[in-house]
């Protein structure tokens, strides 16, 4: 039976190693723009406006005009079919006096537009910060219910607790890589906070419980059924029983997730991007991290209850 529980310190040091990188791609974020995350307008404040065009346009040529117009953070997304020819664009703060202007250059570049329909309104800072606010209660919430619910779950088991704990620290791992992805993609790509990006980011959250609870449920049935054999060796056992479950199930998602990254629309893109990255993170968490740390944290409990035993 191979031994993955084994080679533990290895996989600290590797997962040290990739913490490490992204804290300083949130240092060199940081410098550049001044928080560890780029952030957009939904965080900053911003223009919107929902432009409809009397042809149908181009993602890219919408996005180009507003460029040239020097709104280089422009985001468009398309609204309902192509032939509706309608676009949401979301900038920088415009000033009401320009929109005429920025109007007038979009009509010469691509053509005419519907003014009777456009709307424009003005992204106050504060809504971000909310938003920021009741993400981080979120995140905070879900761990506290992670705990709990392991408690529970596993409160035939000695320690229960402790699974829950280390199901934490893999999720705070998953959390640290998705950001400091983000914050790098943010400093070679110019990808930006906004609403789509913390959904990502409580769904890698809910990813980060999937693949450890499977593990630890695995562990739990184990124990009475190898009472003679080492902690170790049992939790190694649960490893490689649910390694290929674990595995068919991820790389499913993980398939869906590379087709959409290659084929999908570009304002979906650094979503996705995060959530696949998110999910890989997930999957090695789970095995190489929080499994590995509940070995560590049984044994020196069982050390220390030997040595004030022997005392």
């Amino acid at each position: 039976m191979y031994n993955i529980v084994e080679k533990r310190r290895w996989y600290f040091i590797l997962s040290a190693i990739l913490v490490g990188l992204s804290v300083v791609a949130m240092v060199i974020s940081t410098t550049q723009f001044g928080q560890p995350l780029r952030l957009g307008i939904d965080f900053t404040g911003g223009a919107i406006f929902v432009i409809q065009f009397d042809q149908v346009a181009d993602e890219d040529d919408v996005r180009a005009a507003f460029v040239e117009y020097g709104l280089e953070s422009a985001i468009v997304q398309p609204l309902g079919t192509p032939e509706e020819r309608t676009w949401q664009v979301r900038t920088r703060e415009v000033a009401a006096t320009e929109v005429a202007e920025l109007l007038d250059a979009l009509e010469e570049q691509i053509g005419r537009i519907d003014r009777d329909s456009l709307t424009f309104d003005t992204v106050e800072p504060a809504v971000g910060g909310e938003v920021a606010r009741a993400a981080g209660w979120a995140i905070l919430v879900a761990a506290l219910v992670i705990v709990a619910f392991m408690w529970f779950s596993f409160r035939r088991v000695p320690n229960a607790f402790r699974y829950g704990v280390c199901t934490i620290i893999g999720m705070a791992y998953n959390l640290l890589i998705a950001l400091g992805f983000y914050a790098l993609m943010g400093v070679i790509a110019g990808w930006e906070v906004d609403a789509l990006f913390l959904t990502a980011i409580l769904t890698v959250i809910g990813f980060s419980v999937q693949d450890v609870i499977v593990v630890f449920d695995r562990i739990r049935e184990n124990i009475p059924r190898h009472r003679t054999e080492p902690y170790e060796t049992v939790v190694n056992r649960s490893i490689l029983e649910t390694l290929h479950r674990s595995l068919a199930t991820q790389l499913n998602a993980m398939f869906v997730m590379v087709a959409i990254l290659l084929f999908g629309g570009t304002t979906i893109k650094p979503f996705i991007a995060t959530m696949l990255v998110g999910m890989v993170s997930e999957t090695y968490s789970a095995i190489f991290i929080a499994v590995p740390l509940l070995v560590v944290w049984e044994k020196a409990a069982a050390r220390r209850a030997g040595a004030q035993a022997a005392a």
